[in-house]
């Protein structure tokens, strides 16, 4: 581990379009997280990635960045993509439960502390980051 500041870090991982990168996030993510620590986020964070990161590949075209920052024992998951399009907003779990498809935001809604999105821009391209946030347990 780093001798300087351990409670402040960020990882990004950029990730192409293909449906492995849920996966290689998700596992990445574990071992970050076990790494500093953090294995009592690791069952949340890893379903909070993967929605993100799910809707980030299948949903856009072009790159995308799975991006870890943890800061004053918060942990934010974001999920960076090219395209500037604000996602759908979430509507409540419950009435989503039956749904194939559209459960992504409500889940991360109801299992984050706090979540939203911005206009970013990375390497050139405009886009977006959807973001969570999970307080250290």
């Amino acid at each position: 581990m780093p001798e300087n500041d351990c409670d402040s870090w960020e990882y990004s991982l950029s990730i192409p379009t293909d449906p492995r990168a849920v996966t290689v996030s998700r596992r990445t993510l574990r071992l970050i997280l076990t790494l500093h620590g953090l294995t009592g986020l690791i069952e949340t964070a890893e379903l909070l990635a993967s929605e993100l990161v799910s809707n980030a590949v299948l949903h856009t075209k072009g790159p995308a960045c799975l991006r870890l920052r943890h800061q004053n024992g918060v942990l934010q998951i974001g999920a960076w993509d090219a395209d500037p399009e604000p996602p759908e907003p979430p509507g409540e779990f419950e009435a989503r439960a039956e749904a194939e498809n559209g459960r992504g935001f409500a889940l991360v809604r109801a299992c984050s502390d706090l979540w939203g999105w911005q206009p970013l821009s990375r390497f050139g391209h405009r886009g977006k980051l959807v973001w969570c946030e999970l307080g250290a347990a």
